[in-house]
């Protein structure tokens, strides 16, 4: 059994290996918010257990056995993330620090049963995919950030890439949440902000912002 830190560590790798060529020592040290010490004494301890390798100009790498196991503990985040928001009634900006605690919980039977007890759900609150119990991830639609999508198009959200508080609360303020409908109504090449409708608001949102958020084309 691995400690909740030794835990968290492989779910940074295996976060971190869905977007950079190379994992190295002070990529990982700034994911964590730590010393490249710290990261080193971790990584040679997960080396030692199976759950990693290190790879000549690749840097840190999963083995089968740390992949599965991270799969699965991202497998129980998102579930309780789902949970907090669809039984308990938590704002999405609220579960993700709930849920790094809860994802922990070392009982498959527990996390099996709130699958089932959920109705199997494919997607988190806030849009990410959620692996079944052997870590394969649903089929995915394509979705697009909000800056390259077409004018006066209708679209749906169904993600935000940025998962920090500060963004969620001002997703909130602005009322946008998944399964909201936008229409991109002007671009301006100034600065790449946005004037975009929401569904019957209108407001304008910067290109940072417009980054953050997927969206899917609504079929008529």
């Amino acid at each position: 059994m691995l400690s909740q830190s030794e835990e968290n560590y492989l779910k940074a790798i295996y976060s971190l290996s869905y977007t950079e060529d190379k994992i190295s020592t002070n990529l990982l040290a700034e994911k964590m918010n730590t010393k490249a010490s710290s990261v080193t004494d971790m990584v040679k301890k997960l080396s030692e257990k199976s759950y990693i390798t290190y790879l000549k100009y690749k840097g840190f790498e999963l083995t089968e056995k740390g992949s599965k196991l991270a799969a699965q503990i991202v497998r129980k985040h998102r579930l309780w993330e789902v949970f907090l928001v669809d039984k308990l009634k938590f704002g999405w900006e609220e579960v993700h620090d709930i849920a790094e605690q809860l994802e922990h919980i070392q009982s498959k039977q527990l996390t099996d049963k709130l699958d089932d007890f959920l109705g199997n759900p494919k997607f988190d609150p806030h849009g990410d995919p959620i692996p079944d119990k052997n870590g394969v991830y649903p089929s995915l639609k394509v979705s697009f950030p909000l800056n390259a999508i077409e004018l006066n198009t209708i679209y749906t959200i169904t993600g935000v890439e940025d998962g920090s508080m500060d963004f969620f609360q001002f997703l909130k303020r602005y009322e946008i949440g998944l399964g909201s409908e936008i229409k991109v109504l002007e671009k301006f090449p100034f600065d790449d902000s946005l004037r975009i409708q929401i569904d019957q608001s209108e407001m304008n949102i910067s290109a940072i912002v417009s980054k953050k958020i997927f969206v899917q084309k609504v079929i008529e």
